[in-house]
């Protein structure tokens, strides 16, 4: 389509019964320890609150160079920067161009505008891969006319751009194989969030490792088959006590949209991850020490507090 001149890229739905395959990964950088291999970068585990010392839900799943985003929440493009800094070179701006979306809560997306811009400002060539619910491939239609005046002068002023970073290739998807490379497959998996229509966890399988991203759920069977003994489960949780504070119109909703410490323990018990990391924690006033012992109460496995920036 175009609009006041400017060519916007079509918008492509991914069916679940048709995995994509869409490009190869680039080459790793040989320099980068993290070349090799599978790790996990959570670039932000905040929730909607403003903490500073939190970015929004952002985790980076790296297999033999090639990073795959899972959530943008505000401050991605910044906090994976400072990975790159910090000597994780798969997260260089212009090398992230792909992202899955585990629903289209504000807290989980603000920054997909900065990810759809800032990597080409910082000369990524290749299109944004987005994929996520039904509705991601409208929602990024409306941010790139939203900002169709900032890609209009960058492509046609005087500053040097390229003219193709800046598009983006929206999937809507639904559950099952999304994705799918010589790196890695990606798989949806439905979760129960509030009453949003569709929400998902990610499960990204590697030679090496797999790894589970909740994103915002409450307890489900769900998660429990797609780790089986996954070597990471990164999921949500709130605290106990810090819920017991709350009054009861917020206790109705949070039950409905989020998993306690306690019902995260009985579904570790059973899902048996080599790791429980813990993100997108809701305290109330809790520590992050009480936190870890509410659900250390009810499950033997290790359980980590995540933290921005941490590695594993």
């Amino acid at each position: 389509m175009t609009r006041g001149g400017l060519a916007l890229p079509v918008l492509i739905p991914l069916l679940a019964c048709a995995p994509a395959s869409v490009r190869p990964p680039e080459p790793p950088s040989a320099s980068s320890p993290y070349s090799r291999g599978t790790h996990l970068v959570l670039l932000g585990t905040g929730t909607p609150n403003a903490e500073p010392d939190r970015s929004g839900p952002a985790s980076a799943v790296i297999v033999d160079g090639t990073p795959y985003l899972v959530d943008a929440g505000p401050g991605v493009v910044r906090q994976a920067t400072e990975a790159a800094r910090r000597g994780i070179t798969a997260l260089e701006p212009s090398r992230l161009d792909r992202v899955f979306l585990t629903h289209l809560h504000s807290d989980h997306t603000v920054g997909l505008p900065d990810l759809i811009l800032t990597p080409w400002v910082l000369e990524r060539e290749r299109p944004l891969e987005v994929f996520g619910p039904a509705g991601t491939a409208e929602m990024v239609r409306h941010l790139l006319a939203a900002y169709e005046a900032d890609i209009q002068r960058r492509t046609a002023g005087l500053q040097p751009q390229n003219a193709t970073g800046w598009r983006v290739v929206a999937h809507d998807i639904a559950p099952g194989v999304v994705y799918r490379d010589s790196n890695v497959t990606v798989t949806a998996v439905t979760v129960p969030h509030e009453d949003w229509p569709q929400a998902f966890a990610y499960r990204l399988e590697s030679r090496d490792r797999v790894i589970v991203i909740s994103g915002d759920t409450r307890p489900t069977d769900a998660l429990v088959a797609a780790c089986a003994g996954c070597d990471v489960l990164v999921h949500e949780v709130y605290s106990d006590a810090g819920f017991a504070r709350r009054t009861a119109e917020w206790q109705r909703y949070h039950a409905a949209a989020h998993t306690s410490a306690s019902a995260l323990a009985a579904l570790a018990s059973r899902a048996q991850p080599k790791v429980l990391v813990l993100y997108h924690q809701l305290l109330w006033g809790t520590s992050p020490d009480e936190l870890v012992a509410e659900v250390r109460a009810g499950y033997a496995g290790r359980v980590v507090f995540g933290t921005d920036l941490a590695v594993f």
